[in-house]
């Protein structure tokens, strides 16, 4: 059993900005209502290619995050296939071992899994994020003096040591999921976009 997945990490949440657990902190408010979404540009899982899809979750994080108990709605790209499907799910449900088992073990309870239609449209922290019927937000990324993105460099949630993650803006942030038990609307708080490599 073999992966390597590469791509984009899409972090939406009802921190302030810049949400303190990409620095290994404490969320804002004591606890996280949060979207995650990972775009794979590159990707195989056991030899079965997976790029241009995406998965993604709502999540309920009650303290730290690395501290886990996450509750979480497992989303994946309604475009994937069956195969694709049950391949997504063995990784990020941690089956497959690995550093995305290691994210995986921080999840608590998953309380639904289903295909949804997802948008990730982002690049360089603008775009819009959408999953299925719970989730739409839409960003803008800070910008330096010159009008380049800011970006943070080698934040304890980056998996590629180096590479940028853009810090940004949700100008609107909806996320109503009663599974997992989040209701947002909020306006200017925290979205960050990164980048993943995972091999295993």
């Amino acid at each position: 059993m073999a992966y390597k997945l590469e791509g984009s990490i899409l972090e939406v949440c009802d921190c302030n900005v810049l949400c303190p657990c990409w620095v290994g902190e404490k969320p804002d408010n004591g606890t996280c209502q949060s979207a995650l979404a990972y775009h794979f540009d590159r990707g195989t899982i056991d030899g079965l290619d997976v790029s241009g899809l995406t998965f993604a979750v709502n999540v309920f994080i009650p303290g730290n995050p690395l501290e886990g108990n996450w509750r979480a709605h497992l989303y994946v790209d309604e475009r994937a296939t069956p195969e694709q499907e049950a391949a997504l799910l063995g990784v990020f449900t941690g089956k497959q071992g690995g550093p995305v088992a290691d994210l995986a073990a921080l999840v608590g309870e998953v309380v639904k899994v289903e295909r949804a239609p997802i948008v990730f449209a982002v690049h360089e922290g603008k775009g819009t994020l959408r999953i299925g019927d719970t989730t739409e937000a839409t960003m803008e990324p800070y910008r330096g003096p010159g009008g380049k993105p800011t970006t943070l460099v080698d934040s304890i949630y980056s998996t590629i040591p180096g590479s940028p993650a853009y810090v940004a803006k949700a100008s609107t942030f909806r996320m109503k999921n009663q599974a997992v038990g989040v209701d947002v609307d909020l306006r200017d708080h925290n979205a960050i976009q990164g980048q993943f490599a995972f091999e295993a």
